[in-house]
């Protein structure tokens, strides 16, 4: 693969006005290389080509538009473990769950690409005689992506893969932490001959280009994954411009432990869901909640679970939790830890930087017992290999307990009652519910997204993303009576 570092606009791969170093958070001596950073200028003319492009992309047809994108997902998941290693190298992720990563993106591109071919409009019968209606779909024009860096691959590619299916152009707005997995999927998206501005990477601070891109006048619809904090000040600027608006946020998922679930999968997947991906998911579950009657088995088996997991670097053979992305997170990660146990939470295992052969941003996973659920480690979002154990004496309370919280985006149950099962998917306040799952991992064909302050606006993936990135026009016709 090439080693580009530059932005693309307008067709052309383009010097910006800066660069940022890329570390590698395995090892901190390896720098991946210096990526541009785009100014106002920059972004502006990345604007104007999406918006000149867009009309010529939508012209081209449906059967284009599935022949770009079933390339650009073929070629992902063909080079899943190239991309995937350089993922790996720069977030941090180990090298499986890198490969992974990019292979899913893959299949966004050539799912995303038959949607293009599937997406009709419908005609319906008016109540006026002679009079014919049809309802059909159109493109919103330029759609404005802002993702971020913990999954640096997949969550660009499952937003702009129905933006590019339904005919809009793109302006995309990567993590600074991240850039080479940008510059790589951007790679093989300008391979598959969109228009010139069809596609656009403008790289940069998300205080200076992100509030810019996404005022922007001549942007229609804005799609955001971050922080609840960015994602309220991101509303406020799309509101001045009446845009569509899509916005997954954060999360404090809670995974039910009961009293009669299969206590080895239990255990299993409440430690893949917590320290899976450094905990650095949306997804994670950072709130364990037990039943009193299996509390202290399960207590002991998560700890030896939990220090049994091999933290390394992120390309190690045998790794299986990775560096965290970065030492103001490895920083951030380490106050929760002191303020649970200011708070009175008991640290039963992990919570402290470890030293490796390469230095980096390593970390010990982290249980805490003995905590409540008005502790700010159980009400706020750590996105840390943190989790915390909160003990409950019924059903009836554990699901009282997970469904207090402000987010909604997953949960999880682990039990063998039927019963239970049913009654929680019924009830649980979440986008995705989960029983004997980990609460991390969803499919790319059916919808993604949250309640509360974890989402706002229509769902993101599999047909229901047709809802944000495209508009509905009604059309009448009076054809009159033939001669």
């Amino acid at each position: 693969m090439e080693f580009e570092t530059r932005n693309y606009i307008a067709g052309d791969w383009c010097e910006g006005e800066g660069t940022v170093a890329n570390i590698n958070p395995s090892d901190l001596s390896d720098v991946i290389g210096h990526f541009a950073q785009g100014s106002a200028a920059d972004l502006d003319r990345a604007v104007a080509a999406a918006r000149e492009a867009q009309p010529k992309w939508w012209a081209a047809g449906i059967q284009r538009r599935h022949d770009a994108l079933m390339q650009i997902g073929t070629e992902l998941m063909a080079r899943s473990a190239e991309i995937g290693a350089l993922l790996s190298r720069e977030e941090g992720k180990p090298l499986a769950e890198g490969k992974g990563e990019v292979y899913r993106a893959g299949q966004f591109f050539t799912w995303f690409a038959g949607e293009a071919l599937r997406c009709h409009g419908d005609q319906a019968e008016s109540t006026r005689p002679g009079v014919e209606i049809e309802v059909r779909r159109e493109p919103v024009g330029v759609a404005a992506i802002v993702t971020p860096w913990n999954f640096p691959v997949a969550t660009p590619a499952w937003k702009i893969a129905p933006a590019l299916a339904y005919g809009n152009a793109v302006v995309w707005k990567p993590a600074n932490l991240t850039p080479a997995s940008a510059v790589a999927l951007a790679q093989v998206i300008a391979r598959a001959g969109l228009p010139a501005g069809t596609f656009n990477l403008v790289m940069g601070a998300g205080r200076a280009l992100g509030d810019r891109l996404v005022g922007h006048p001549d942007v229609a619809a804005v799609s955001f994954t971050g922080s609840v904090e960015v994602g309220h000040g991101i509303a406020a600027r799309v509101l001045t411009n009446r845009a569509k608006l899509q916005m997954e946020m954060g999360s404090k998922n809670p995974m039910l432990i009961m009293d009669d679930c299969d206590m080895e999968l239990a255990v299993a997947h409440a430690c893949n869901a917590a320290f899976g991906g450094t905990g650095q998911k949306c997804t994670a579950a950072s709130r364990l909640i037990v039943h009193r009657k299996v509390l202290a088995e399960f207590t002991d088996r998560l700890v030896q679970a939990a220090q049994a997991l091999r933290v390394g670097h992120a390309l190690a053979e045998g790794t299986q939790i990775g560096p965290v992305v970065s030492e103001a997170q490895l920083a951030a990660n380490l106050d929760w830890v002191r303020r649970g146990q200011a708070e009175g939470a008991e640290l039963l295992t992990g919570g402290q930087r470890l030293n490796r052969p390469t230095e980096g941003h390593f970390m010990a996973p982290a249980v805490f017992a003995g905590t409540t659920n008005d502790m700010a480690m159980n009400r706020e979002e750590m996105f840390a290999p943190i989790t915390c154990i909160i003990p409950a004496d019924s059903y009836a309370e554990a699901l009282a307990i997970a469904n207090d919280t402000p987010f909604g985006l997953t949960a999880g149950i682990m039990t063998r009652s039927l019963a239970r099962a049913a009654h929680f998917r019924a009830n649980m306040r979440a986008g995705c519910v989960m029983v004997n799952l980990p609460t991390a991992g969803t499919d790319y064909h059916v919808p993604f997204g949250g309640r509360g302050v974890s989402s706002f606006g229509p769902r993101e993936q599999g047909r229901y993303a047709a809802e944000f990135f495209t508009t509905v026009k009604t059309a009448y016709m009076a054809a009159g009576v033939p001669e």
